[in-house]
């Protein structure tokens, strides 16, 4: 039995690992759990699935978990520092690190450092210190499998194969909820229609980010550090369908592509059990009726947001970073009605333009860049 740390339980990907514990009894073992704030949610988690230590970033939602259990059942513990324990008790074996943006960074690097395997839902720990981090994970010897469905087809469809052979990597994107808007009409889109995503059930702030696809983008970074894959042997492809999750090209011109239905439990169960398959009862795939898949390349004019993440790469060191704090920022005023939806993509490469990058040494550092980089942004929009 696989013991678990689920850091980010409250959120999309946090309740889907827990539905697949739920599915699979007897695979997996919950130890621990751990928010940023929802409270209710985190101890109704609590009493369904008996972790030995719960954990809430925020101090007051950690005194509302503790009232709620009554002095009955888990540990509760507090803070950034009480997340970053859970992912390094000795008896977990596996850490799910889904804690949306650079909050989630330290306690996915503890969880390395401690030698723990990290299924990696959390995409700005590589954005930010992907370099580090990988590195890091080796000279550990540890396993980050990747719960993104993306990177986690790219892993599957490498599986067997020699890393030396690959021609390039093909990231394949819905185009999100926009794709077919006329460029005209985009500086209007509201972030009610932006969040209308035709095929997945994600947070608002990835939601969003794959509106703009400047998530594309942001995954771009990602695998470049996960498979150590040259950003320019990496490509983007817009498919609508999202069932050919990412594909890889190898030297003799064969493509392997990895297919699924539009359900993120596949890629969290692959990771979870990894290397094993679990028995899921998720709805086949029926290509037949689907009919046909199409494809088709993303258009830069309309949606700039991706390319960042290529300048970024070249720039180097801090600027993935900063291209994320700005990220973050951007998408937050968007939100709130505070800038258009074409503003995201423009602060992102003002910031990213006007930052000098420095060369990647701590997790640390990373944080910093990329709180410099949400002030940048912040102040543009103010």
């Amino acid at each position: 039995m696989k013991r678990l740390a689920i850091l980010g339980s409250t959120g999309s990907i946090g309740v889907q690992a827990l539905d697949v514990v739920r599915r699979t009894p007897g695979r997996f073992e919950v130890v621990a759990l751990a928010a940023r704030k929802n409270a209710e949610r985190l101890v109704e988690q609590a009493r369904a699935f008996h972790p030995r230590v719960v954990a809430l970033c925020d101090e007051g939602a950690a005194r509302q978990a503790k009232e709620l259990l009554g002095g009955v059942g888990p540990e509760v513990l507090s803070g950034e520092e009480g997340v970053t324990a859970l992912a390094t008790l000795g008896e977990v074996d596996l850490v799910l690190a889904a804690i949306a943006g650079g909050a989630g960074l330290r306690s996915t690097a503890a969880a390395i450092e401690a030698g723990k395997d990290v299924g990696l839902a959390n995409k700005e720990s590589l954005v930010l210190a992907g370099e580090l981090l990988v590195a890091r994970a080796a000279e550990k010897k540890i396993a980050l499998l990747p719960v993104d469905s993306e990177h986690s087809a790219i892993f599957q469809a490498l599986a067997g194969h020699n890393r030396a052979e690959v021609r390039r990597v093909l990231l394949t994107a819905s185009g999100g909820p926009l794709r077919t808007v006329p460029a005209a009409e985009l500086a209007e889109v509201t972030p009610a229609r932006a969040l209308k995503h035709p095929n997945w059930s994600m947070g608002d702030k990835i939601t969003i980010d794959s509106a703009t696809l400047m998530n594309k983008g942001l995954e771009v970074i990602e695998a470049r550090w996960l498979f150590g894959i040259d950003p320019l042997r990496i490509d983007i492809l817009v498919h609508p369908e999202s069932i050919v999750h990412s594909m890889v090209e190898y030297v003799d011109g064969s493509v392997v592509a990895q297919l699924g239905v539009s359900d993120m439990r596949g890629p969290i169960s692959y990771a979870l059990a990894y290397p094993e398959r679990l028995r899921l009862d998720l709805p086949p795939l029926d290509l037949s009726r689907l009919g046909r898949l199409t494809f088709e390349p993303p258009d830069p004019a309309r949606f700039p947001a991706f390319t960042l993440a290529y300048r970024a790469l070249e720039m180097g060191g801090t600027a993935p970073a900063v291209l994320s704090g700005a990220d973050e920022a951007a998408v937050a005023a968007f939100l709130a009605g505070r800038c258009g939806f074409t503003r995201v993509a423009e602060l992102c490469e003002e910031v990213l333009e006007e930052h000098v990058p420095e060369p990647l040494r701590s997790v640390e550092q990373a944080l910093s860049a990329s709180e410099w980089g949400r002030r940048r942004a912040e102040a543009r929009v103010a």
